[in-house]
């Protein structure tokens, strides 16, 4: 597995039943067709999509995510900066939380000013202005990486409710 395979699953996630292709996915990604082709496979092979690689295996993605991702890849904590809100400085987990630290994904494109995480992988603040469902689904995922125990357990329930709302699939 590698960063951006999460931000592909995530995405297709965050299409729904909407049916796509490897190249819509590059083209919202800013990710080449050859990485997506690489990364479904890598998907696949860690089980995370079905043999087809058109299904999330959402109860598998959604284990890693909770259990795993903060370890795989640890979040760093660069400074202050303008960017984009992530984490529980973002939708949805921002109006259940309140803290005195606002953390962001660095950018120029971006308007708020606070602690900057490194994305988890760099395509993440061009694809998330592309797509608000993918964005906040990025933020839950990045305020598991780098939250408290509250944190952590308020993005993993909302990832749960998003999960449900995407289709199961039946072949695992």
């Amino acid at each position: 597995m590698k960063p951006q395979d999460i931000l592909v699953l995530a995405k297709i996630v965050s299409m729904g039943e909407n049916p796509w292709k490897g190249r819509d996915l590059a083209a919202e990604l800013c990710i080449s067709e050859a990485e997506i082709s690489e990364s479904l496979n890598r998907s696949k092979y860690a089980r995370l999509l079905d043999f087809s690689k058109r299904k999330v295996n959402v109860a598998a993605f959604l284990e890693f995510l909770e259990h795993g991702i903060r370890y795989v890849y640890p979040a760093t904590i660069k400074g202050s900066q303008k960017g984009f809100l992530t984490a529980f400085s973002a939708a949805p987990l921002r109006k259940k939380i309140t803290s005195q630290t606002t953390m962001v994904w660095a950018s120029e494109n971006g308007t708020a000013f606070g602690e900057s995480i490194e994305p988890l992988y760099p395509a993440v603040v061009l694809a998330i202005q592309k797509d608000k469902t993918l964005y906040e689904l990025m933020s839950l995922i990045e305020a598991i990486r780098i939250g408290r125990v509250r944190e952590i357990n308020l993005a993993k329930n909302e990832l749960k409710a998003r999960f449900r709302n995407y289709r199961s699939s039946s072949s695992f």
